[in-house]
């Protein structure tokens, strides 16, 4: 199956001679959810921005949908829908007013009961008739999400789809995003919030300094760069570690009463087992052992942080 975003060698250099990209290749699987984690200054709004047709590359290829989004811009950008950080609106107009003057926008014709159901699946309904700058900050950023879907496109962009808003309508931004690609639309967020992409994602891409540093299936990445910690708690505590135990690099915790060991999920296990023997050869015992799994974040700052 055809990728239904195709980005190959793309690059973007300002005239200032800031590289903001570099060769980067990036596929995305139609129907899936995508987030693209990085931090500031990566080059994640550039490489959407690119995308959606509103910076130019300096090299490079990008299709969409099936379009060049040079050849066939009009087509592309068609099939795009953006949701932006920023609440950018007319705050005197309706809803409704809003939502299908952005449809007009893309060259399609007026089709209110599609309008209605962008409203009725994004709770506007009740909405359609009120001034834009009356609602909540939450109704705001859903208008934004109704605007973007108005002209029924394939693709949908979230740039931090849930900056600035409370945990609760956080988790409803969740469960509105799954609702949208149960529907069938392709969904690519850019996210400061780990927890956002490891509850969401299918796959996670991770940009730093201009290039894509790796993509993977989340599930994946978790197994194969996820470290586990045990800690092991201490019946009496050590003032140091013995050195018969210095090849597991094992570290010292709570003035000496916990032990931890953190060791690779994957790789690793097995020496769990040699050191559990080699504490009791020493005499040294534990009366409560737990593990804990790194998560994503983990992984994160360690990629971002490799040399270049």
């Amino acid at each position: 199956m055809q990728p239904i975003i195709d980005i190959r060698g793309l690059g973007k250099t300002y005239d200032s001679g800031f590289v903001a990209l570099r060769d980067v290749d990036l596929q995305i699987r139609a129907g899936e959810i995508f987030a693209l984690l990085g931090p500031n200054g990566a080059g994640k709004t550039t490489l959407i921005s690119i995308v959606c047709g509103i910076v130019n590359a300096t090299c490079g290829t990008v299709r969409a949908d099936g379009h060049d989004i040079r050849a066939a811009w009009r087509a592309a950008r068609s099939s795009i829908g953006l949701v932006p950080q920023e609440i950018a609106t007319d705050s005197f107009e309706s809803v409704w007013a809003t939502v299908a003057f952005s449809r007009g926008l893309f060259g399609k014709p007026p089709d209110p009961k599609h309008i209605e159901k962008v409203l009725r699946e994004l709770s506007l309904w009740d909405k359609k008739d009120a001034r834009i700058r009356t609602l909540s900050g939450g109704m705001k950023r859903r208008v934004m999400i109704a605007k973007a879907l108005s002209h029924e496109p394939r693709i949908l962009f979230l740039d931090e789809p849930t900056a600035g808003v409370d945990v609760e309508l956080r988790r409803e931004m969740w469960n509105l995003v799954r609702g949208l690609q149960a529907t069938g639309v392709t969904i690519i967020l850019t996210t400061h919030y780990i927890e956002e992409a490891e509850e969401m994602a299918e796959r996670i891409g991770i940009i730093a300094k201009g290039r894509i540093i790796l993509v993977e299936e989340k599930s994946r990445l978790m197994r194969q760069l996820g470290k586990k910690q045990l800690t092991l708690h201490l019946q009496q505590p050590l003032q140091a570690i013995p050195p018969a135990l210095a090849a597991y690099e094992l570290e010292l915790g709570a003035d000496g009463h916990d032990l931890v060991f953190s060791f690779d999920a994957k790789q690793e296990r097995p020496r769990i087992a040699d050191l559990l023997r080699e504490l009791a050869a020493l005499g040294i015992g534990f009366k409560d052992l737990q593990t804990a799994q790194s998560s994503l974040e983990d992984i994160f700052v360690n990629l971002v942080h490799q040399p270049a």
